[in-house]
């Protein structure tokens, strides 16, 4: 019975996205290499992607947390991303899903999926009609895909750097996937646009939406690159943020361990020293928190008015030697 109604369910998701998917035609092809993956320490749900293609970012990946990770690429339909993550939340596995979204698709073997969800489970589809090179791979909480690469190596070398980087920051590991896939040869027209797509239940800005994320390199010479430089700036931003989480959760080792990452990414950073310092004040380490607050201030002597004003550093505002540092005494 209840097998009935999956498929009863299922057949009526069916004939509603039919009708959506009749007019689609291909037009230009989205020659790309791309991963999605799950962590299920953390809950990120991603996609990194690079592409011959203009602004790729905004046409391939797809996510939702709690739900899953998707990338249409090829001739991309767009529409199997938002389809995609409802069939998933509805209850369908990844399988039926891209059964579904192909089923319903009059160009389907034009089309290149990947799809994860948030149990690991994964699928990767390559059409008949894709210009070769084109195929996938997929694992536990991963799968692999592109078209016009220059070989086959393109997708084992990412999925063996996916698979070699494990403990690491899934950003990281994303990363490192489409970064060793270019290595391998890449997309056989070259390089033009490069993104990062990761969500996590409340992980966005103010906790207000799951976008954890969202970094596009639309046009430039060296894509890949850029994307590793922005992301090396949202990775210490991140750091931050979580290490105040951490910290007022009293994790306090783990904040800790968040800010000696920060400085040894960015070790002339004035802000990473000031952070730090205040996840050591949460914690009533005075000694700890007036000396990295004075590395910050060595380098910037801003943060000494900024620190007079924190409440992080409330409970110190009288100490002579806090007074001192800042400038109040």
């Amino acid at each position: 019975m209840v097998r009935f109604k999956v498929t009863f369910l299922a057949l009526l998701l069916l004939a509603g996205l039919f009708t959506v998917a009749r007019a689609e035609q291909p037009t230009e092809n989205i020659s790309t290499f791309s991963i999605v993956a799950y962590d299920p320490e953390t809950g990120e749900l991603g996609v990194a992607v690079q592409s011959k293609f203009f602004a790729v970012g905004s046409v391939v990946p797809f996510a939702e947390a709690e739900v899953g990770a998707i990338a249409s690429q090829a001739f991309g339909n767009t529409t199997f991303g938002p389809r995609g993550l409802r069939l998933l939340k509805e209850g369908m596995s990844v399988h039926e899903t891209l059964d579904l979204l192909l089923a319903s698709d009059q160009q389907r073997e034009h089309r290149q999926v990947g799809i994860v969800d948030a149990e690991g489970h994964s699928a990767t589809y390559t059409g008949k009609e894709c210009m070769e090179w084109a195929g996938g791979r997929a694992g536990k909480n991963y799968a692999v895909q592109g078209n016009i690469l220059t070989g086959e190596e393109v997708v084992v070398a990412m999925e063996k750097a996916y698979l070699d980087s494990k403990g690491e920051l899934l950003g990281e590991r994303l990363l490192r996937a489409i970064e060793a896939g270019q290595a391998a040869g890449g997309d056989s027209r070259g390089m033009q646009s490069a993104a990062i797509y990761i969500v996590k239940k409340g992980a966005g800005y103010g906790g207000y939406n799951d976008v954890y994320c969202d970094l596009r390199v639309d046009d430039h010479e060296e894509p890949i690159k850029e994307l590793r430089r922005i992301f090396h700036i949202w990775k210490y931003n991140a750091l931050i943020m979580e290490g105040y989480r951490l910290a007022d959760e009293k994790e306090f080792d783990r904040a800790f361990d968040m800010g000696d990452e920060m400085i040894a990414l960015q070790p002339k950073n004035p802000e990473g020293y000031y952070h730090y310092g205040c996840f050591l004040s949460k914690a009533g380490k005075k000694s700890g928190a007036l000396e990295l607050l004075g590395k910050a201030i060595a380098l910037d002597e801003r943060y000494g008015p900024r620190a007079a004003q924190d409440p992080d550093y409330e409970w110190l505002y009288n100490d002579p030697e806090f007074k001192k540092l800042v400038g109040t005494e």
